[in-house]
């Protein structure tokens, strides 16, 4: 399978490009526990970046993979939604839409985690809604940042997996 190519370059930082090993993190969840990227290993990983919890958006996009998770799923893959929001903030936002996946707190550093993956803007101090699908030994395999105020697509996500299932 070819993978789709990148979307839009970001002037905030350098995206990690497909092929690459994906850069390692620490971040608590909405229940304040540690998850670590690289302990994901062996398990298909993708990656969510999105700017605030509670914005329409965001959770337009983060209900649709809440309805789709057997999607990833049947994918092996673990969902990771990462904002720079607190992790109580992401609690209450976790009860209120019923997200069965971990949201993560790139809360402290300040978008540290965002910065890695080069979708960080520290003008606005939010993340820009990036994805990165993440095989089973760490490498990405798909890459999509969309402009502010666009939403990704889910049928980029499924087309990326099927890819990987398929290797």
């Amino acid at each position: 399978m070819t993978p789709p190519p990148v979307q839009a370059a970001t002037a905030v930082g350098v995206l990690p490009e497909i092929g690459d090993t994906a850069p390692d993190f620490e971040l608590v969840n909405q229940f304040g526990e540690p998850v670590r990227l690289s302990d994901l290993r062996g398990r298909n990983v993708v990656v969510i970046f999105y700017p605030f919890a509670f914005s329409g958006i965001c959770t337009g996009e983060l209900c649709e993979v809440r309805d789709n998770l057997s999607l990833f799923a049947d994918s092996n893959a673990t969902v990771l939604a990462v904002s720079v929001d607190s992790k109580f903030t992401l609690r209450a936002y976790a009860e209120k839409e019923g997200y069965g996946f971990d949201l993560l707190a790139d809360f402290w550093p300040h978008g540290g985690a965002a910065s890695l993956y080069g979708v960080f803007d520290p003008d606005s101090g939010m993340a820009q809604r990036g994805t990165f699908i993440i095989d089973a030994d760490g490498i990405i395999r798909y890459v999509v940042v969309n402009p502010r105020g666009q939403a990704r697509d889910l049928a980029g996500y499924r087309t990326a997996l099927a890819g990987l299932a398929g290797s």
